[in-house]
């Protein structure tokens, strides 16, 4: 009876599963991934986004005690009020208006545009506000919103002057001169949220609230068609409703800011002339008790260098005691000379061997390069005020400490060391201490290869040697340095490092209160240090980490605004959240400790689960986060304790009605004796009585990302894993570790070692196994089929198959030269092309391409700033001059990953019938076999499937 049950229940599941539908590549666009989550502040509310690949948003609002949920289609960017009241987002149009609209060639003004929706938590009544652009609350205060809206509909037609209504504010009439230099501005309106009313400016083009939301500042542009329209920068108390008139007048004004009491408002702009092309830039400052905006900087201000003057573009900020301006100067711009006649001179790049930057690093950095500001200081309540610069062309950049109120900025420079980026990808820094009274420089480090930054408090300077491999400290006040991590048998740098370059760190977790303590990682635990070294190091996870494999990082649950400064370091005896990383199962969760300690941590969760975003209401003990699996679509849920969770949300439910998979760690011995690890992923109705075909898909190290979901997707040029695991294809991710010099053997070493460990299993089918890879996985497929044919068909993407000629091309996306990357990073060769020229040799599977038997695809398209795209054609036109089986795709002003979804889904259709052909027999498509002729390029896409053969 027992066996007459369980074979009954076999065809049961079987018959189950058999209904399942395998994933086709029309599911993508609806299928949904977790966006934004938050809490309110007083922990009463949840809210969170559900995005589509390519369709429309849901914005939810769980009220956790009552459940009551407000549904917001299309929501997004969404904001809680600090007082728990209210929440606030965007609308967007549907994705179909707006996909008719590009249809129909509307110009941008044209396009559909943001609503505004405004949600009171208390009645849960939505109220919504069409053509709106952006939206803004306070940092502190309550019960005030702003918004800028769209221009009308009706802004191309020529309209008169629109008759003021209620509420909207009179401005002093102000003639506008010459044409218009900006976009006019559009109605800013100012909401009291708890009352309802609101004041709307007009022309408005920018604005910002102090932290109290007490005062707003913004500036008008006038209207060409409006002379009474309001021109300049206004501060509004929001709560009094009184309108102060900072500048009069038309000018660029930006970059607004606030000092922490909202009490100083600062900003810059400029009334130069409309056809004057180098603009004077001012430094505008303004207090409760001046009732206009004040020149605080100009350009003969004392102290400003020679030709030097106030950038525009620099950001500013008061110092957090409000005594200290700071803001950005640079050498003024050389005007165009109008008198050059265009086609009378020649263009020209000029390089030169002295250049501290090759050209093609120069052109691609020259906008951002033109509007580089030098950072500089103003004592804002000095009788005698005068511009400190801070920083230079020598000395470009720097710091400020303790939230600007410390006497000293932390300034750096490789000036002098920068050619050397070439071929080491970075360059070694001297840091120095800037006085902001004086502008003295002292150095206080030299030729550091790491990185430095400033404690919290200002007492300390923290910084990392990669030489070393040690932390230290500089002490501000003494000049003592100390070695944090001196006498320590463990290690504080990556105990894996596999590349020729000296290994990172791995990394800071945060400072205590006052500067008392650092707290810094190794591999797997937290140490905490006292920067003066006086006391001995602690392990504040007492060791459980590295006893039990599991890496445990500091976890910053509290919602911050890191612009403020706001989560630098947590209280000398503060419980605080850590995540934690099993390696050896790949399970994830969380611990939690008090830094103080050193115990081993408690235990609040682990599990076969990826959690993300861990995230605690500001005002009670309640959290947000997601989790998901291999198999479990990511969901947000809230919790107290992690004892128990609610379930918030429910994505993606059609996920139960298609053949889904499953995720395994395999383990296996490489021929030289290394221990190996990868993932498996099998189909959800895997019958280990049939032979499946096999795709082997790698780059690097994957196998932490176990529980991570995979949704089908059309991908940049990724293999798209739950797509070929659902239409019965096995998945094997192998990890790999590299031998410098060797990088190409390394990838035989432990890919096909996985493979052929696999293949001893009855249900893989030895003769039909395929191999994917994109970039550096691109090479090591290119590679790999030189070694042997054990691969029934290949995929490369955007691989390099001849070092010998890429060593010295240029990656474009950056400009840089990529000698680096062969001598120094990933391609691991750890030597010049002339002191190895038999390693790039050995490694470039050009020279051994008349070995490859197995049929391959390369990706190689015309615009990738990473790999040149010769090296395809290199592979291509040597293999089909070889007569072997080889196609080239060639995605038109693409990138080294796809970003157009278009190119993105036509990619995932080619992979499934190339490897659908050579794997499981199935019919070849016309692209494959006749190819798509140049005249029909555009007209046809060859995805027809034939009974001709490749």
């Amino acid at each position: 009876m027992q066996k007459r049950l369980t074979v009954i229940l076999f065809f049961v599941i079987s018959f189950a599963y058999a209904q399942k539908k395998p994933l086709d590549h029309s599911v993508y666009d609806t299928w949904e991934s977790v966006g934004s989550k938050q809490l309110s502040n007083n922990g009463q509310w949840a809210m969170y986004s559900i995005l589509q690949q390519e369709g429309d948003a849901q914005l939810y609002l769980t009220n956790v005690k009552t459940n009551t949920r407000i549904n917001v289609p299309r929501g997004m960017n969404a904001q809680f009020s600090n007082d728990s009241k209210f929440a606030v987002f965007n609308i967007r149009p549907l994705n179909k208006d707006l996909r008719q609209a590009k249809l129909k060639k509307k110009k941008p003004d044209e396009l559909p545009k943001d609503s505004l929706g405004i949600a009171n938590l208390t009645s849960n009544a939505v109220t919504k506000v069409a053509r709106v652009k952006s939206f803004k609350f306070p940092e502190e205060g309550a019960g005030v919103l702003a918004y800028l809206t769209e221009k009308p509909d009706t802004a191309h037609k020529t309209m008169k002057p629109a008759e003021k209504k209620d509420g909207e504010t009179d401005f002093a009439d102000d003639e506008p001169t010459g044409k218009a230099k900006t976009e006019e501005g559009t109605d800013l309106v100012v909401k009291n949220l708890l009352t309802g009313t609101d004041k709307t400016f007009k022309f408005v083009t920018d604005y910002y609230f102090s932290k109290d939301g007490k005062q707003l500042v913004f500036t008008c542009s006038g209207s060409k068609k409006d002379k009474t329209a309001p021109q300049g920068v206004f501060l509004l108390h929001t709560e009094k409703g009184t309108l102060k008139t900072l500048i009069k007048g038309k000018g660029s004004f930006k970059n607004f800011t606030f000092d922490e009491e909202s009490e100083h408002v600062a900003f810059v702009g400029e009334q130069s002339p409309e056809k004057q092309e180098i603009k004077n830039y001012n430094i505008y400052y303004n207090s409760l008790t001046i009732d206009t905006a004040q020149i605080l900087v100009d350009f003969d201000m004392p102290g400003l260098p020679d030709k030097w003057s106030v950038n525009g573009d620099g950001k500013i900020n008061f110092s957090k005691d409000g005594k200290k301006l700071f803001f950005g100067i640079s050498p003024i711009k050389k005007p165009k000379d109008t008198t050059i006649v265009d086609f009378e001179v020649a263009k020209v790049d000029v390089w030169n061997y002295k250049d501290d930057y090759l050209q093609p690093m120069q052109l691609k950095n020259a906008e951002r390069d033109s509007k580089k500001s030098y950072l500089s200081v103003i004592d804002v309540y000095s009788s005698d005020p005068k511009v400190i610069p801070l920083t230079d062309t020598k000395l470009p950049d720097a710091n400020i400490i303790a939230e600007g109120d410390a006497a000293q900025v932390l300034a750096s420079t490789d000036y002098g060391r920068r050619i050397e980026s070439q071929w080491s990808g970075s360059t070694s820094k001297d840091y120095f201490l800037v006085d902001t009274k004086t502008g003295q420089k002292k150095k206080i480090i030299e030729n550091l290869n790491g990185y430095a930054m400033a404690s919290p408090a200002g007492n300390y300077i923290l910084y990392f040697d990669r030489k070393s491999g040690s932390w230290n400290t500089y002490n501000i006040t003494s000049g003592k340095v100390t070695v944090l991590t001196a006498g320590l048998t463990e290690k504080f740098v990556d105990e894996e490092n596999d590349v020729p370059d000296l290994p990172s760190a791995y990394g800071l977790a945060t400072w205590t209160e006052g500067d008392k303590a650092v707290l810094i990682n190794d591999k797997y635990d937290i140490w905490s240090f006292s920067p003066d070294g006086k006391s001995a190091p602690k392990n504040i996870t007492a060791g459980f980490g590295r006893a039990n494999h599991i890496t445990f990082r500091y976890e910053n649950v509290q919602p911050g605004r890191i612009e403020r400064n706001t989560n630098k370091f947590v209280k000398a005896n503060e419980l605080v959240w850590l995540s934690a990383f099993n390696n050896l199962t790949k399970e994830n969760g969380f611990y939690r400790t008090n830094v103080g300690s050193a115990k081993a941590p408690e235990l609040v969760v682990m599990a076969k689960f990826k959690y993300s975003g861990l995230t605690k209401a500001k005002d009670a003990d309640i959290y947000i986060y997601d989790k998901a699996s291999y198999v479990e679509s990511p969901n947000v849920y809230i919790t107290t304790d992690f004892k128990t969770e609610t379930k918030l949300s429910n994505t993606n439910p059609q996920q139960k009605n298609y053949n889904w998979g499953t995720a395994e760690l395999v383990k296996w011995t490489t021929p030289k004796g290394f221990q190996a690890e990868g993932i498996l992923y099998k189909p959800e109705n895997f019958d280990p009585n049939k032979k499946y075909p096999m795709i082997a898909y790698f780059y690097e190290k994957l196998t932490d990302g176990l529980y991570t979901y995979q949704p089908p997707a059309p991908t940049p040029s990724r293999l798209n894993i739950s797509y070929f695991v659902s239409n019965g294809y096995l998945v094997f991710v192998p990890d790999i570790s590299y031998e410098t010099g060797h990088p190409g053997k390394s990838a035989v070493e432990y890919i096909n070692s996985g493979v052929e460990s696999l293949k001893k299993n009855s249900w893989v089918d030895g003769n039909k196994i395929g191999i994917q890879g994109q970039s550096w996985g691109g090479y090591q497929v290119a590679y790999l089929i030189t070694q042997n044919n054990m691969y029934a068909a290949a995929w490369a993407g955007a691989p390099v198959v001849n070092m010998t000629s890429a060593y010295g091309g240029i990656r474009w996306e950056t400009g840089m030269n990529r000698q680096f990357q062969y001598e120094k990073t990933q391609s691991r060769i750890g030597a010049t092309l002339w002191e190895k020229p038999e390693l790039y040799i050995e490694n470039s599977p050009l020279f051994m391409l008349p070995k490859v038997n197995t049929p391959v695809v390369i990706m190689a398209n015309d615009a990738d700033g990473a790999v040149p795209w010769y090296q395809g054609i290199e592979m291509f036109t040597a293999l089909r001059r070889l007569g072997k089986p080889v196609w080239m795709l060639n995605y038109n002003g693409e990138a080294h990953n796809l970003v157009q979804r278009q190119n993105r889904k036509d990619i995932q259709i080619r992979e499934q019938q190339f490897f659908d052909y050579y794997l499981k027999g199935a019919k070849a498509p016309a692209w494959m076999t006749s190819g798509i002729p140049a005249t029909e390029k555009g007209k046809t896409w060859g995805f027809e499937l034939t009974d001709d053969k490749p």
